[in-house]
């Protein structure tokens, strides 16, 4: 390795799984580069709403070989690549790209540096920020895979996209956009509303406090051809009845409680798995004009723990953590 990358590397890092008080700063081994993946020295790492859960150990089974101590969290992140394994050809040291260590045995984005599998990561796209780009492994990957994978969204359809201004829902209304879909946006309050409109939706409508039989009727007649749901309740079942028969709705595994599909509407519960196909389409549509990330929150590496647990309230986008 170049003598450029230390041996050891600050971390916020846990030697148990448990609440909050069990993440904190320690010093601990980079991790080796092994000959599929890059070692990335990170700049920003995203905050996820599943984070407490990895950090409670609920995930523990997902880990290849088990967990290990001290374990680092941080599904996705942002930095340049530090140095290249050697079956890897696309990428090279000083790339500056954003990259997936979801459920790696090597540690997640919560670090100086993390090795990542190389094609799990992309070059950021351009206009946007290392600090924006630390959002899109998990996020945007969840995004365009619920609209193209799973509800197979057409250019011309009318798309139901609940939880508007969250991380995965403000992409997934820019993602659809320009696809040439018809989006209808649901957010949560005064602030969510405004940013739906700010990024391009068609119409939008407050989730606490909307006419929705109204807003439904007017904007999709003959019902929505697709739903994307990122948050669950009585609100979204009463809106899902707007999904035309053999329409779709898709929602990600971890939307709580699970969404009722109307009759004659297929329902599909999905896991957002970052492939290089998904980068690529994230960067291609990205990349198609001006576009919007927003960060709603930068913590540094000691709010680790704080991160985590305000990520769990009212929000717009994504939180990120700077790094170095």
């Amino acid at each position: 390795m170049p003598a450029s990358i230390p041996d050891k590397m600050r971390a916020a890092a846990l030697d148990r799984f448990g609440g909050p008080e069990v993440l904190g700063i320690q010093t601990i081994s980079v991790p080796a580069c092994g000959d599929d993946e890059v070692l990335v020295r990170v700049a920003a790492a995203g905050i996820g709403v599943w984070d407490w859960m990895e950090r409670e150990g609920q995930m523990a089974e997902m880990l290849p070989g088990g967990p290990k101590f001290p374990y680092v969290p941080g599904a996705d992140g942002a930095g340049e690549i530090a140095a290249v394994g050697k079956n890897v050809v696309d990428l090279k040291v000083g790339d500056k790209i954003y990259g997936s260590a979801f459920m790696s045995s090597k540690g997640g984005f919560y670090a100086e540096y993390v090795a990542v599998k190389a094609n799990q990561a992309a070059r950021i796209p351009k206009g946007l920020k290392v600090e924006q780009a630390a959002a899109l492994a998990a996020d945007g990957v969840t995004a365009i895979q619920g609209l193209d994978n799973h509800l197979q969204l057409q250019s011309g359809q009318r798309l139901l996209i609940f939880g508007a201004n969250g991380g995965i829902g403000h992409l997934a209304v820019q993602f659809a956009k320009r696809m040439g879909a018809k989006v209808l946006a649901v957010a949560s309050g005064e602030d969510g509303v405004e940013l739906a409109r700010r990024i391009g939706a068609d119409a939008v409508v407050d989730g606490k406090k909307g006419d929705f039989e109204k807003v439904c009727r007017e904007f999709a007649p003959d019902g929505f051809d697709a739903a994307l749901v990122l948050a669950g309740g009585d609100a979204t079942d009463k809106v899902l009845q707007h999904v035309r028969k053999g329409g779709r709705i898709a929602y990600p595994n971890g939307v709580e409680p699970v969404p009722k599909a109307p009759a004659g509407v297929q329902a599909i519960a999905y896991d957002g798995l970052p492939r290089p196909e998904s980068l690529k389409r994230i960067n291609e549509l990205i990349e198609a004009g001006p576009f919007h990330l927003e960060i709603g929150r930068i913590y540094a590496l000691e709010e680790a723990a704080k991160a985590q647990q305000e990520v769990l309230k009212h929000h717009l986008g994504k939180y990120a953590m700077r790094i170095q």
